[in-house]
C-alpha cells in the first residue's frame, strides 16, 4: 500500500447542506482505494453511506472542525487529506490545517481562499475581463441602505459566510431592506452583509466541471428552470439547457474554463452564472464538489467525483478519460458537456422533494435559503416528459385537465399572459383573484373571479379544500407579512395540489402538461430508461 489519505465528510446532515456531499466522499474512498491507498474517512452523521462500516478502511466519527481533525492526523500521519468532497464545513478548514503543516490534496488552500474571498474574486473576475453584478459589502446599516441605494433595488442580501443561504433574501424597497436587518441579521464590522444586484428575469446556470492543472472539462452545464433567485439547490434543473443558444452555451463553458485554470483547480469545481439580456454574468465559484454532482455524473456516464479524487492523488484527466478527449478532438462532444456523444439528444431533469408536510407552518415559497431535503430526477428525449417524469418522481402528479389557479405579482403580470394562453388552449378553465382578473380581462383571456380569503366565501381556499382547483401558480410580491399568498401556497401543500411559486416553472409545467397529452393522444405511456442502458 502507498500509505494512507484522510477524507473529510460533511458533517452533520441538516437542511440547507445536502446529503449529495455523502455521495462524493465515498467515490472518493473508493478511488483512493483503486489507488493503493488506505482511506481513512472522517464524518459524524450516522445516517451516510460514507459512516458504513465497510466503505473506508478505518473510519474516524468525530466532528469536522479543527482540534479532532488535527488529532486524527497526529495519530495516523497520512500522505495528505482531501476536504474538497464534504461542502462548505471541511473547505472552511483548508488554510488553518495548512497553517499547521497538513498536506491538502487537491486544489491549493490560496486558491480555495481566493475563490471564497469575495474582494479577491472580484479582482480575478476584473483580471479575466469577466462580468459579476453590481455589489457592494456593509458593516452597519447606514452602509448597508447607502450601499443598495447606490446599486439599484432590488438586491440580495446575505450574512458573509452562510451554509445553504440561509438568512439570504431579495429585497425589493428600503423599507424592506431596513426589516430584514432588524429582523433577520446583526450587522457589525466583525459581520459584515453582503449586498448584491439582483437580475430580474435573468437565467441562471449551474457548471459543474473537473480539473487537473492544465485541462480542464465540462461535466455537464446546468439551466436552472425556476428564475435566479432561488438557492440552486431548491431549483429544478435541465441538462442540456433547454432554452439557451448554443452559442451562449460555448460562452459559458469558456468562461468557466478560463476561471477554473486562473484558479489552478486541481479536482471538482462547480460556477454559477446569470444570463441577462444576452450577457453572461458570474454569480459564484466554489472550487468544491457541489450538491449537482451525483446529478451531473448519472446524466453524463462519468462519475465526477472518482475522477477529481484521482486528479487530487497525482492523476491527469488525459490518463483517466482518453476518449473524452478524443471525442472533443473530432469536434463530437455535446455542446453542454465535454463528456456526452449523442446521437439521440437526451434531457435529464433534477427536482427537487421539500420537507413542507413535516413543517406545518413554514411558508412553501422558495428563494434564496435553502429549504429542500433530498432530490430526483427524470429522463426523456422530449423536455417536457422528462420533467413531468421529475414531477411524478418528486410526488406531484400533474393535472392532465381540470382548473388552473393564476394570482402573480404586478411585476408578473405581463409574463403570464402567454402561460394562460397556453392553459385555455389545453382546454384548462382559469380561476383568479381580482388583480389578475382585472389583468386578464384587459387582454381578451377568459378567466372566472375568485374572492380572496380577506374578501369573503367562497374564497379561493375554499376551492382548494373542495377539489376544485388542480394547479396553482402563486408568484410572490415580495412583502413578508403573513398574507393570503400564504395560506393558498400552505393549502396547496396540504391538499396535494401542485404548485409552483415562479413564472418559469409555471411555463415548465405547462409544456409537461402539453408533451404528456400528445403521448397519450398517440396511444402511448411514458417510457422507462434505465441508465445502465445509457
Amino acid at each position: 500500500m502507498k500509505g494512507k489519505i484522510v477524507i473529510l465528510g460533511s458533517g452533520p446532515n441538516r437542511i440547507g447542506q445536502g446529503i449529495e456531499f455523502d455521495y462524493a466522499c465515498v467515490h472518493a474512498v473508493f478511488a483512493a482505494q483503486e489507488e493503493g491507498y488506505t482511506a481513512v474517512m472522517v464524518n459524524c452523521n450516522p445516517e451516510t453511506v460514507s459512516t458504513d462500516y465497510d466503505t473506508a478502511d478505518r473510519l474516524y466519527f468525530e466532528p469536522i472542525v479543527l482540534e479532532h481533525v488535527l488529532a486524527i492526523i497526529e495519530r495516523e500521519r497520512p500522505e495528505g487529506v482531501i476536504l474538497q468532497f464534504g461542502g462548505q464545513t471541511p473547505l472552511k478548514l483548508a488554510l488553518p490545517l495548512q497553517e499547521e503543516g497538513v498536506r491538502i490534496l487537491g486544489t491549493s488552500p490560496e486558491s480555495i481562499d481566493r475563490a471564497e474571498d469575495r474582494e479577491l474574486f472580484r479582482e480575478l473576475i476584473i483580471e479575466l475581463g469577466l462580468k459579476q453584478p453590481e455589489s457592494g459589502t456593509a458593516r452597519s446599516k447606514e452602509e448597508a441602505v447607502s450601499v443598495a441605494r447606490r446599486i439599484g433595488y432590488p438586491v440580495l442580501v446575505r450574512p458573509s459566510y452562510v451554509l445553504g443561504g440561509r438568512a439570504m433574501k431579495i429585497v425589493y424597497g428600503e423599507e424592506d431592506l431596513l426589516e430584514y436587518l432588524e429582523e433577520a441579521v446583526s450587522v457589525s464590522y466583525e459581520r459584515p452583509i453582503l449586498i448584491d444586484k439582483y437580475l430580474k428575469d435573468s437565467v441562471e446556470l449551474d457548471v459543474d466541471a473537473v480539473a487537473d492543472g492544465e485541462e480542464v472539462l465540462i461535466g455537464a452545464v446546468m439551466e436552472h428552470i425556476e428564475e435566479a433567485g432561488v438557492h440552486s439547490g431548491d431549483s429544478a434543473a435541465s441538462i442540456p439547457p433547454y432554452t439557451l443558444e448554443d452559442e451562449l452555451v460555448e460562452e459559458v463553458k469558456r468562461q468557466s474554463r478560463a476561471i477554473a485554470k486562473a484558479l489552478d483547480v486541481r479536482g471538482l469545481i462547480n460556477l454559477q452564472f446569470a444570463i441577462s439580456d444576452g450577457e453572461v454574468y458570474i454569480l459564484e465559484v466554489n472550487p468544491r464538489a457541489s450538491r449537482t454532482v451525483p446529478f451531473v455524473s448519472k446524466s453524463i456516464g462519468y462519475p465526477l467525483a472518482k475522477i477529481a479524487a484521482k486528479i487530487a492523488l497525482g492523476r491527469r484527466l488525459r490518463e483517466l478519460v482518453p476518449e473524452v478527449f478524443e471525442l472533443l478532438e473530432r469536434g463530437e462532444s455535446h455542446v453542454a458537456s465535454d463528456f456526452v456523444n449523442r446521437k439521440r439528444k437526451l434531457y435529464t431533469v433534477k427536482e427537487v422533494v421539500f420537507p413542507w408536510n413535516r413543517f406545518p407552518e413554514v411558508d412553501p415559497l422558495l428563494g434564496p435559503e435553502m429549504k429542500s431535503t433530498g432530490e430526483v430526477m427524470g429522463i426523456d428525449e422530449d423536455f417536457g416528459l422528462a420533467f413531468y417524469k421529475a414531477q411524478l418522481s418528486a410526488g406531484n402528479r400533474l393535472p392532465e385537465r381540470g382548473t388552473v389557479f393564476i394570482s402573480v405579482a404586478d411585476r408578473d403580470k405581463e409574463k403570464v399572459l402567454e402561460l394562460a394562453r397556453g392553459f385555455l388552449e389545453l382546454g384548462f378553465k382559469i380561476f383568479a383573484t381580482t388583480g389578475t382578473y382585472r389583468f386578464f380581462k384587459e387582454h381578451g383571456i377568459e378567466a372566472e373571479h375568485v374572492l380572496k380569503l380577506s374578501e369573503g366565501r367562497p374564497h379561493v381556499v375554499d376551492l382548494m379544500t373542495n377539489g376544485q382547483i388542480h394547479l396553482v401558480i402563486n408568484t410572490p410580491s415580495g412583502k413578508r407579512e403573513v398574507s393570503d399568498a400564504y395560506f393558498i401556497r400552505r393549502s396547496a401543500v396540504q391538499h396535494g395540489i401542485p404548485y409552483t411559486t415562479t413564472v418559469r416553472g409555471g411555463y415548465a409545467i405547462l409544456s409537461a402538461i402539453r408533451s404528456y397529452r400528445r403521448l397519450k393522444e398517440r396511444g402511448e405511456s411514458l417510457r422507462i430508461y434505465a441508465l445502465q442502458d445509457l
